[in-house]
């Protein structure tokens, strides 16, 4: 499996298997902790060989910077058949998650794994605001 885009997202769609990503991000800024993101979206396009047919797992764990797991595991079954003339199959996956929860600033890590094998991540850095008190 190659990853061919890998991007945490406001929004995507696939229209007959064009990945359409809406507004990208890596950083997260929090006027307070713990930070709740509302909504967010995880966008991939993979490309999987005809030496990968058959039934496959793909999983997405977040972590902390200590590599503690923020949320439980998102695990997506895979069943891969090429068509006989294809040398390779792209699949777009797109997972919306809600209210995530951050409990500190800092750097987490969102792992693309295939059959527990990680392949691939997604930086995500927390950003505490500083409040600038008004000036007298």
């Amino acid at each position: 499996m190659d990853i061919q885009v890998a991007v945490l997202c406001d929004a995507a769609t696939d229209d007959h298997g064009k990945l359409n990503i809406l507004g990208t991000f890596d950083t997260i800024f929090a006027a307070h902790l713990p930070a709740i993101h509302r909504q967010c979206t995880v966008a991939l396009r993979l490309i999987f060989y005809k030496s990968e047919e058959g039934q496959h797992k793909i999983s997405l764990t977040l972590v902390d910077e200590d590599g503690k797991r923020v949320l439980s595991p998102i695990e997506i079954p895979v069943e891969l058949t090429l068509p006989g003339d294809s040398v390779y199959l792209s699949r777009n996956l797109i997972v919306s998650i809600q209210q995530l929860k951050f409990e500190r600033a800092g750097f987490y890590s969102l792992h693309i794994a295939l059959d527990d094998r990680q392949q691939g991540s997604i930086p995500v850095l927390i950003k505490l605001i500083e409040r600038q008190s008004p000036s007298a």
